[in-house]
This record gives C-alpha cells, sequence and structure tokens, in this order.
C-alpha cells in the first residue's frame, strides 16, 4: 500500500475516534480518487473496512453496557436484508450511478453534520428517558429506515451512522452513548450481509484490505484518546466541509452536474 493510503486510513479512523462516526464514508472516493480501484470493487473493499471498525467498536460499547439487543436487532434484520438484495441489484448498477448516489448521500450527510454543529449545545434538548420506542408507530418508522440504511450500505459500502443514530435516539429513545453503541453493531451487522450480497465485484486484494483496516483500527484509538482536546464543534464544522467538498469532487466526476 502506498504511503498515501496509510495516511489517509490513519485519517479515517482518527476521524472516527473523535467523532463516533462519519469517518468511514471517506474510503470508498479515497480507494476510487486517490488509490485507483474500480468502484464496485471500492465498494466491496470498503465493506470489511466499516464493518471491522464498527465491530471492534461494538464490542467496546457491548462491555460498557451501551448496546440496546432489542434496537439492534430490530434495526439490524431490516438492514441485512435490505443490505443483501441492494448488494446483488447493484452488480447490474452503472457504475456513473452508484458514485451519484454515493455523491448525494455524502452531501446529505455533510448537511447534517453542519446543521449539527451549529447546535448550540446549552438549548440543547434533553434525551428522552423512555429505553423503547412506545408506539408501533416508532416501530415501523425504525424499519423503513433500516431498509433505506441497508439499502444504502448495499449499494455504496457506506456504514449509514449519520442516519442510524438520531434514529435511535429519536424513535428508540435511546441515550447518546447507547445509541452509538447500538449503531456500530447495526452497522457490523449490515456491512456483513452487503459483503454476502456482493457478486461481480472482482478479486478482493485482502493484504491492503488487511493493512488499511489495520491503520484505520490503529488511528480509532489515536483519535479516541485525543478527542479530549478538540473542541467537538469546531471539529465536526471542519469535517463537515471536508465533506461538502469530497462529495461536490465525486458529483463532478461521476458527471451528474451534467
Amino acid at each position: 500500500m502506498p504511503l498515501s493510503g496509510y495516511v489517509l486510513a490513519l485519517f479515517i479512523g482518527i476521524t472516527l475516534g473523535m467523532l463516533g462516526g462519519g469517518g468511514s464514508i471517506l474510503t470508498v472516493p479515497v480507494f476510487v480518487y486517490v488509490l485507483g480501484y474500480e468502484p464496485k470493487l471500492a465498494i466491496a473493499m470498503s465493506l470489511p473496512v466499516v464493518g471491522g471498525a464498527s465491530f471492534l467498536g461494538a464490542i467496546g460499547h457491548w462491555r460498557a453496557g451501551n448496546v440496546r439487543v432489542r434496537p439492534a436487532l430490530v434495526f439490524g434484520s431490516f438492514t441485512m436484508i435490505a443490505a443483501f438484495g441492494a448488494a446483488r441489484a447493484s452488480s447490474r448498477m452503472p457504475d456513473r450511478v452508484q458514485l451519484a448516489i454515493f455523491g448525494a448521500t455524502m452531501l446529505i450527510a455533510s448537511v447534517l453534520m453542519l446543521r449539527d454543529s451549529l447546535k448550540d449545545p446549552a438549548t440543547a434538548p434533553a434525551p428522552a428517558p423512555a429505553p423503547e420506542p412506545e408506539t408501533r408507530r416508532g416501530w415501523a418508522l425504525m424499519s423503513l429506515l433500516g431498509v433505506l440504511v441497508g439499502t444504502l450500505t448495499g449499494v455504496i459500502g457506506i456504514g449509514g451512522g449519520f442516519l442510524i443514530v438520531p434514529a435511535l435516539v429519536l424513535l428508540a429513545r435511546l441515550p447518546m452513548r447507547q445509541a452509538v453503541g447500538t449503531s456500530l453493531t447495526v452497522i457490523a451487522m449490515t456491512t456483513a450481509a452487503a459483503y454476502a450480497g456482493q457478486s461481480g465485484r472482482g478479486e478482493i486484494p485482502w493484504e491492503f484490505v488487511i493493512l488499511f483496516g489495520g491503520t484505520v483500527t490503529a488511528g480509532i484509538i489515536a483519535g479516541t484518546r485525543a478527542v479530549r482536546y478538540v473542541g467537538q464543534r469546531s471539529l465536526k464544522r471542519a469535517f463537515a466541509v471536508l465533506l461538502l467538498v469530497t462529495a461536490g469532487a465525486v458529483l463532478w466526476r461521476s458527471g451528474s452536474f451534467f
């Protein structure tokens, strides 16, 4: 793996460690536009990287008691089914369309992160204490969102934490720490299903994937330790701008502006 690959993997890991999510959305653009892999192969390669990092994070949260089993199983069952089916269908999807969907998703993620960074923590509402959705409507919404997240994972290889965490907070009424831990569990489940559903992806360069994933993990450890020294709002704002610029570049390269 070239030096640029190690540097970018470390950057992705540090971002994940500092923000608790979001950084993995950069994996596919790095594979395609920096390291030169074909889009379908890059998406398949990103799944074990994102899933492996999420699995390791989920283990730590499980030990800390921050994984809620019922929401994870409900959300995860729908995301896994959708991810497997979408991954199968994506083999017939043109690379240009996949990259356009990826760029649009990244654009949405950047806007959501930027909006969150501009909120005043002093005026943010306290999380609701109820541990589970109180109505069937809440579970139904979680199921629908699970299908959406799973479809995106199967088609473009993202984890979807920027959608899962808010859903678990608002619909499952989980505190933020439990939402993050449960989200990592769901992402690990979903990426595994998406990888199982991939076809026509080409031969995975496992040595590279393992090296890249290991460097991401080292970055997560470093980012987790460094997070106390960096303002979260400023960090989110800077990363949101980076996502915005990257989304524009992906959409431009995919021909979506023409």
